[in-house]
């Protein structure tokens, strides 16, 4: 291993150590702690604003992810990145999928959630979104194993899906904000660790059969791009949040629709701007771990 992987495999280290402290911290705040829950629980309450015009779009996108869907479309990415002959790129965005899909389901039922009398409409632990976590663990596969000349416009795109499925649990009163929050976290963690693997590959340019892939630019300008608007999501939901601070001992009877839709936007920024950085660091490590392919010479007279 040269000094280049050395930098590469000790910066997926420190991504997934950063994912998992966060996602500790996510548990820690909202779940553990009686403000966390007030928060949280405002903004999902919240969710009555504009509910009848947005409950057919978002329970269409939550119901398309099930155990079924969710085995089609991890066929779909093995067989993409074997025609692309990057085998070892499949095994890591199977893991990917298949790990972080079964450690927020252990997460969701091992996690306590102690009982402050802020929600008892929703018993028990939410955290993580199983939903959110299918969304954002598929959307990662895809980044990985997608062609450089088309992967820009597609990591854009996914990231776009994966952050409106997060969105949309929130709108759909399935999740709380951090449900959402968490799952994008889990997911994440899951594909730096597992990309460790993709490390002692050469990092340079070989020959291989992507035919085209050197057209495209890579995913270069969209890992920039979701990683400007994911930190400007977080600043907004930061803000909104803190404002909603003030209204914690409040009773959601007392809360005004202003109040309540601060809390909400919040909560979707939240969401929104960690599906941003999350995949946006993702995206912009790709290009590190997956070198392209040079064409394959053709034969002279």
């Amino acid at each position: 291993m040269d000094r280049r992987q050395g930098y590469l495999a000790t910066w997926l280290v420190l991504l997934t150590v950063a994912q998992a402290a966060a996602l500790l911290a996510v548990y820690r705040v909202f779940v553990q702690t009686r403000t966390g829950q007030a928060v949280d629980t405002i903004a999902l309450t919240a969710n009555w604003i504009g509910y009848e015009e947005l409950y057919r779009p978002v329970t269409l996108v939550l119901n398309t992810m099930s155990v079924v869907s969710l085995a089609l479309v991890t066929a779909l990415v093995f067989f993409i990145a074997v025609y692309r002959r990057r085998y070892r790129l499949a095994i890591v965005a199977i893991v990917v999928i298949a790990g972080a899909n079964v450690t927020t389901q252990l997460l969701k039922h091992q996690g306590l959630r102690p009982e402050y009398g802020i929600d008892p409409w929703r018993e028990g632990n939410t955290l993580p979104s199983g939903h959110t976590t299918i969304a954002a663990s598929v959307a990662i596969a895809f980044i990985l194993v997608l062609p450089r000349a088309i992967s820009a416009a597609g990591t854009l795109a996914l990231a776009g899906w994966a952050a409106f499925a997060g969105v949309a649990t929130l709108a759909a009163g399935w999740h709380r904000p951090s449900d959402a929050v968490a799952a994008f976290l889990v997911a994440g963690a899951w594909a730096s660790a597992t990309s460790l693997i993709l490390v002692p590959s050469p990092l340079a340019v070989v020959p291989g059969p992507d035919r085209g892939i050197l057209r495209g630019t890579g995913p270069g300008w969209a890992a920039g791009t979701l990683l400007g608007g994911g930190v400007a999501a977080l600043v907004v939901a930061g803000l909104l949040l803190w404002l909603t601070y003030d209204v914690i001992n409040w009773s959601i009877e007392e809360l005004s629709r202003t109040r309540l839709l601060v809390a909400y936007a919040g909560g979707a920024a939240g969401i929104v701007g960690t599906a941003g950085v999350v995949l946006g660091l993702i995206a912009a490590t790709v290009p590190r771990l997956v070198p392209p392919r040079a064409p394959l010479a053709r034969a002279t007279d």
